[in-house]
């Protein structure tokens, strides 16, 4: 089915952040994105052009609602605790391995208030867990391993319980570091805890960007 320029024109603005940014803040000449669209699209009649404008206009009201939101998230973020731990290792296990040892390692490791959190996909098991400990479940489990990401760090948010009441905090911090360039190789969210493992030489630049 032929979409509508109203719809290609909103698909298009979602498809590009930093545009989708600018109209909601707005920092934007509509008539020069209205142009843009249209050469892009290839629908560059005067009247495509002139609903590409009136398209944009429309939308942009809808994303000061999303404006304001975005305000109760900073508001939420800067009443957060970062908790950073460096010299974080992500091991991907085959299903193959033994997990009675797993829990039981993970005993021991919470009883020195270390850190591993184990993750159950469908095919494998992934464990975020601290280089040293890493190195002693290997021992144990080498022959199972898939896949091993070193030099990582984690950046923990713990958040207030209003994080259950507000749309879209993962969403915003997850774009902030793909706006930064940072990318995440892992991520998990345990009630008030967001969690991302990013690699450790991005930590100061994802201190800058995280700084609410």
């Amino acid at each position: 089915m032929n979409k509508s320029t109203t719809e290609l024109t909103i698909d298009y603005i979602k498809e590009h952040p930093h545009i989708k940014n600018c109209l909601k803040k707005g920092l934007i000449n509509y008539s020069s994105l209205a142009r843009l669209i249209s050469k892009e699209l290839k629908i560059e009649k005067t009247s495509s052009k002139e609903a590409i404008l009136i398209a944009a206009r429309r939308f942009q009201e809808k994303l000061k609602k999303e404006l304001v939101n975005e305000q109760k998230i900073r508001t939420l973020l800067s009443k957060s605790e970062i908790d950073i731990k460096n010299k974080i290792n992500v091991l991907i296990l085959s299903k193959h391995i033994d997990l009675d040892y797993i829990i039981e390692f993970q005993k021991n490791v919470n009883k020195e208030n270390g850190t591993l959190y184990v993750l159950e996909g469908t095919d494998n098991y992934t464990l975020i867990v601290q280089e040293k400990h890493a190195e002693k479940l290997l021992k144990k489990l080498r022959n199972t391993l898939i896949k091993a990401h070193r030099e990582l760090a984690i950046i923990d948010f713990k958040s207030p319980e209003e994080i259950e009441e507000i749309t879209g905090v993962i969403s915003y911090l997850s774009s902030l570091f793909a706006e930064n360039g940072v990318n995440i190789v892992e991520f998990l969210s345990c009630w008030r805890d967001t969690v991302f493992v990013i690699e450790r030489k991005d930590v100061n630049k994802a201190i800058g960007f995280l700084n609410f």
